[in-house]
């Protein structure tokens, strides 16, 4: 008989409700009793993960956040076990660029029973740290050095399961009001090493913010490519500009007419975008770095590229396809 494992943050779900849920989902399409592996505070889920994917179940739903989420696909990729999303974070920007439901608990379990399966990427990020050391670790939607790692690693944890995105506020109001630069060199593939100044470098799998905002047009999860976008604000003005690409970017890049005016439109210097398939950051300074959503450290430089197709993720008709 077929199997759900369940790979759940316990601080973030109700399992017994979950339980009950799955149990009689299971008892409908007469799959064996679902298997329960809650996450550990002191490695991420990590344990779960791996206890999960021992057992060789036909699926495994995360209910959890992006962190969690980012975990299990560590230990999942190139398994071939399909994973089902059931999102109970902050953000939930996995979910929001797969157009997943968020509060639609049936829907979720239905889908890892009945739904269709589809290959994704997944993101490698080689990290040298600020002691030498090195690392390797996966994310699924974005990696980012500058205010992007300020606001997950200075953002209170209580303020941000009390108030959700409101909680990154502060750190944001006090990056732009610094407004620092960060000198990086970048090299894109396998060609000549660049050198630039910027506020903010985010590279991304897949390119949708919380409330919709578009801030990678065309990344695609499922491409091999990532995409890169650097924040270049010149004062004050700078950050206005940058305000205006995102609020548009999504008429631009979503509409028939919006492509045609980007074709004849300058392109933001505020904000300029980039793809590659590896791409290298060399940092003139330690900077802290964070993968999807998760503080990494200060790191003296970073290759990002991607495992093509190393994760399969079961979702609902609906949402096949995103």
């Amino acid at each position: 008989m077929r199997t759900v494992a369940v790979v759940l943050n316990p601080t973030k779900t109700d399992q017994h409700r979950l339980q009950g849920l799955l149990h009689a989902a299971a008892t409908r399409h007469e799959w064996a009793s679902t298997r329960w592996y809650p996450t550990a505070a002191d490695d991420g889920g990590r344990a779960a993960a791996r206890a999960a994917a021992d057992g060789t179940p036909d699926v495994i739903l995360v209910a959890g956040g992006d962190g969690t989420l980012r975990v299990v696909a560590e230990e999942l990729r190139g398994t071939g076990i399909p994973i089902t999303v059931l999102p109970a974070g902050t953000g939930n920007l996995f979910a929001r660029n797969f157009s997943l439901p968020r509060n639609d608990e049936d829907s979720v379990i239905e889908a890892a029973f009945t739904g269709t399966d589809q290959t994704i990427d997944v993101g490698l990020a080689q990290l040298t740290h600020a002691d030498g050391s090195t690392s390797e670790h996966v994310f699924l939607v974005m990696a980012g050095i500058g205010l992007d790692a300020s606001m997950a690693a200075d953002t209170n944890a209580w303020v941000k399961r009390r108030f959700g995105w409101v909680a990154y506020s502060e750190p944001i109001a006090r990056s732009v009001i610094g407004n620092r630069q960060i000198a990086v060199r970048y090299t894109l593939d396998a060609g000549q090493t660049h050198s630039m100044h910027a506020h903010t470098i985010i590279v991304g799998n897949c390119g949708t913010l919380t409330a919709g905002v578009l801030l990678l047009p065309r990344a695609e999860p499922d491409d091999g490519i990532l995409d890169a976008v650097a924040f270049r604000p010149n004062g004050w003005f700078g950050w206005t500009k940058i305000g205006y690409t995102l609020t548009l970017n999504r008429f631009f890049f979503r509409s028939r007419f919006g492509r045609l005016l980007a074709r004849v439109l300058p392109r933001s210097r505020a904000l300029p975008t980039t793809r590659a398939r590896i791409l290298h950051l060399e940092l003139d300074a330690p900077e802290r770095v964070q993968l999807d959503g998760d503080p990494f450290g200060s790191v003296r430089s970073v290759t990002l590229t991607t495992h093509h197709h190393g994760l399969i993720l079961r979702t609902s008709q609906r949402n096949s396809g995103r």
